[in-house]
């Protein structure tokens, strides 16, 4: 047991690190109110003979001061609800601006909210930055498969990094200096294999992060630079997680293991100073209460047996066992600690709560439904808001009175530093605005001010950053004069015509990468181009109007091309797929389909000769092995890439393939057709589950083989459905008609639109060279970009075909022309964002009469 105190004094720093756990406080280490009241148990520093000062023993009467908490501290309202979009892993609030959310998936995805806005103001995709620093062994495995999950996120203590776990190899470190501003810092291969967990420590006053992975190793790596300080190892299974912790001036590693060790090291080279057996031998994460005087450790074993438990750190023993686990919990029990008083563990589709004296359950939640068998969850510091994962790859996000309260007072009165001085005005956000009927009546005026302070808007002009504008053009007095913008002028918005020294033929298909860093187009000749935006330290981030990105090519000078089939390749129907993490693309212009490499241009391997030719290209969500390819006959063959294989052929339309899109919340796959027609197809059995004809419109002809378009939304339960003479919004999987909108004829037919990143806005691209800008929620036109303000005048009547949305900037798109041009459009900086919506009370509300048709008024 001498052994096991020891792990006590190590153990003073909450973090749950496991390889699903995103649960865990993490306390900084400079928590001198702590390290005073420690009282000694005799253990000493072996390599330098010091003392170590053990934290103090929790006695059963004893209150921590908190006997006035009741469960109704507890954040068990749901105020709002966030899609990733891919099943989160680990979550992890920022330690200042305790309203940013930091967000881990299994797709590779790392993601920044903001929770006031409800907006998604940053993402990074899993992509290796420098492939020739890796190992033979890292290469080996991302040729098979580059992708990777995410084991683990989390902040440093003052928030100015963030390190991101990978399942392969791989550590990320960033900073961050707020709002959208992440800048790659560094990247270490760590281990071999999946790096299982990740935390930050401070030996030696100087900040690292400590990592365990697959390989059963604990690694100690200098934050700054990278550099290995130290290697761990001792672990006879793949280490589960660490816990860091520091001790007056001794520094500790708490590490767990798959086999149920549990082992303790100091940073020497003596090895580890405990080996004992966690309960149940189960995967475990530990946590102290936030005033880091008691320990908890939470864990499942591979029976699905699950245990939280109190330890008794003088005598290395479990204190009490906490009843209320499910057996055969499915998947890893997640848990957390809050305000030195509750524990909360995600258990049995709902979030568990306990009174850390009680070893019964206080209360527990399911948060309107929606959560899996297991969800991961997360505090913030002050216990005041809890993240949870849901079933369909969302995160809700649970509030008690003063998390509501903090909600409130945030988003009415943030603002953007740089307009301080200004003292713009801000809109309050209207009852009801995060979902939870307990905002009702809720007067926000008494705190206001320390709740805004708590945030740490006053105090630095950093964190004034972190928080973006709600400005006061849309305030009544301005809806009441709203009018339609109009830009006419190049002056009027920013625009980039990219560079092109190839021959220039219309731009049938253009992306953006995923990094947001490149746009590819496709030519009607097909060949394809791809635009880089450059890091320096004007543009680090992201593609942009306001710097000249470079025609990249490889130096071995080729061109992607495509397979041509024997007839004229401006007749044929272009179509291309980008795998998730930008280094493949799929690609056809009515010959076989190739993939290509986009790193090299290299032609991977061709498939699928004509007849009948693809005519539209989608990867799987879950398995980008298999694609999903419609094709000239009308039919859609499921083909699966590994075995070179048509799995299955979905018949349902009579026309050609023009769109196809899959929902991984709803199970399905929606096409649609040059017939105008729409199919749910559920992707377990293939069998069709829905069909739908468009509702053309009265007084408009469409031409017999209009191309339909479909997009889901972010919460991959709308649908967006665009056609030359409408837009129109289905919810799925029954195909019911929520909206349409059907533009003004001067405007010529639609040749095509997309959902802006963050599925607020939709961009819409006309015959005339115009593009306008609909709300996506009303589908109202609240900006019309005019050809003038992009284009130069031609006589030859250049207009775009197709426009793309940038993944991570809402207010960036891009269009590519009739003349081959690419261009990238973005408001002004002054601007922001792409005008205004109309109020509801200016008629904004959809109209119910189709004699609408041509007054860009939306219809039911």
């Amino acid at each position: 047991m001498y052994l096991l105190v020891l792990i006590a004094a190590m153990l003073k720093r909450p973090r749950t690190p496991p390889t699903n756990n995103p649960t865990m406080d993490y306390q900084t280490a400079d928590s001198e109110h702590v390290l005073k009241r420690s009282r000694p148990f005799g253990i000493t520093d072996e390599a330098n003979n010091l003392p170590v000062n053990m934290l103090p023993v929790a006695f059963p009467n004893q209150s921590h001061g908190q006997s006035s908490y009741s469960s109704d501290d507890l954040p068990r309202s749901v105020v709002m609800t966030l899609s990733p979009g891919s099943a989160v892993k680990s979550m992890d609030f920022h330690p200042v601006q305790q309203i940013i959310l930091l967000v881990g998936t299994n797709m590779g995805d790392v993601m920044i909210y903001e929770l006031p806005s409800h907006e998604k103001i940053a993402i990074k995709n899993f992509k290796v930055w420098d492939l020739g620093e890796c190992s033979v062994a890292l290469k080996a495995t991302l040729a098979s498969d580059y992708t990777a999950s995410i084991n683990r996120v989390m902040w440093s203590p003052d928030g100015t990094h963030f390190g991101v776990a990978y399942s392969k190899h791989i550590v990320h470190i960033y900073s961050y200096q707020g709002g959208d501003d992440i800048r790659n810092h560094l990247e270490i291969e760590a281990h071999v294999g999946s790096v299982n967990d990740l935390a930050f420590s401070y030996p030696n006053k100087q900040l690292c992060v400590v990592t365990c992975g697959e390989d059963r190793v604990i690694k100690v790596w200098d934050a700054v630079t990278g550099t290995k300080h130290y290697t761990f190892e001792g672990h006879e299974a793949p280490v589960y997680s660490v816990c860091p912790h520091h001790k007056e001036n001794i520094q500790f590693i708490f590490s767990t293991a798959t086999d149920g060790k549990i082992k303790a090291w100091l940073y020497d080279t003596v090895g580890s100073r405990v080996d004992y057996d966690a309960p149940g031998h189960s995967s475990t994460t530990m946590a102290y209460s936030a005033d880091g005087t008691r320990l908890f450790s939470c864990g499942t074993n591979k029976e699905g047996d699950s245990y939280l438990v109190e330890w008794n750190e003088s005598e290395g023993a479990v204190k009490r066992t906490y009843h209320g686990l499910a057996k055969r919990t499915v998947g890893v029990v997640q848990f957390d600690t809050t305000k030195n008083r509750f524990l909360a563990a995600g258990d049995e589709f709902t979030v568990k709560f306990w009174d850390m004296d009680n070893v019964n359950p206080l209360i527990s939640t399911d948060a309107d439904g929606g959560l899996p068998a297991s969800p991961a969850i997360r505090f913030n510091k002050e216990g005041i808001l809890l993240a949870a994962s849901t079933n369909d790859n969302g995160i809700k996000i649970l509030a008690n009175s003063d998390g509501i309260r903090l909600l409130r007072t945030v988003e009415s009165r943030t603002f953007d530093a740089s307009r301080a001085a200004s003292a713009a005005a801000v809109k309050a956000p209207p009852l009801g605005t995060f979902g939870s009927s307990s905002i009702v009546g809720t007067s926000i005026g008494e705190r206001a001010a320390p709740v805004v302070a708590m945030v740490g808007l006053n105090s630095d002009s950093r964190s004034l950053v972190d928080v973006k504008p709600r400005i006061a053009d849309e305030s009544a007095e301005k809806s009441r004069i709203w009018k339609l913008t109009e830009i006419n002028e190049p002056s009027q918005c920013r625009s980039l015509r990219l560079p092109d020294s190839l021959t220039a033929t219309r731009v049938s298909r253009l992306i953006y990468t995923n990094s947001g860093l490149a746009v590819l187009a496709l030519s009607s000749n097909a060949v394809h181009k791809l635009w880089k935006w450059q890091r320096n330290e004007r543009n680090t981030t992201k593609a942009t109007a306001s710097t000249v990105p470079q025609l990249w090519q490889p130096a071995s000078g080729i061109l992607m091309t495509n397979d041509i089939s024997d007839t004229n390749p401006e007749d044929a129907v272009p179509c291309f797929a980008l795998s998730k993490n930008d280094s493949y693309v799929m690609s056809a212009s009515g010959g076989k389909i190739s993939l290509f490499n986009m790193m090299t241009f290299k032609t991977m391997t061709t498939f699928m000769p004509p007849p009948p030719a693809a005519t539209y290209l989608a990867f799987h969500p879950q398995d980008n092995n298999i694609i999903a390819i419609g094709m000239e006959d009308s039919s859609i063959q499921i083909y699966n890439v590994r075995v070179d294989e048509v799995k299955t052929k979905l018949k349902g339309h009579q026309k050609r393939i023009t769109g196809l899109a899959f929902s991984h919340v709803l199970n399905v796959l929606v096409s649609s057709g040059a017939d105008s027609q729409l199919c749910v197809w559920n992707t377990d059995g293939w069998e069709k589950q829905a069909s739908k004809f468009l509702q053309i419109p009265s007084g408009r002809a469409a031409a017999p083989l209009a191309d339909t378009r479909v997009q889901f939304h972010l919460d991959q339960t709308l649908l967006l459905a665009v056609h030359e003479t409408q837009i129109a919004i289905y919810e799925a999987p029954k195909l019911e008609c929520l909206k349409q909108w059907v533009p003004r004829e001067a405007s010529g037919p639609i040749t095509h639109a997309t959902y802006s990143c963050d599925s607020q806005s939709i961009y819409v691209s006309f015959e005339d060279g115009s593009v306008g800008v609909l709300t996506a929620s009303t589908l109202r036109l609240r900006c019309r970009i005019l050809p003038t303000a992009y284009l130069p005048p031609n006589p030859s009547f250049v207009h775009p075909l197709v426009v793309a949305a940038h993944p991570s900037e809402p207010n960036q798109f891009a269009l590519g022309l009739t003349d081959g041009g690419v261009h990238v459009l973005e408001p002004l900086e002054s601007e922001g964002r792409w005008g205004t919506s109309p109020p509801i009370e200016n008629g904004a509300g959809p109209s119910t009469t189709s004699g609408a048709a041509g007054s860009d008024q939306p219809q039911r």
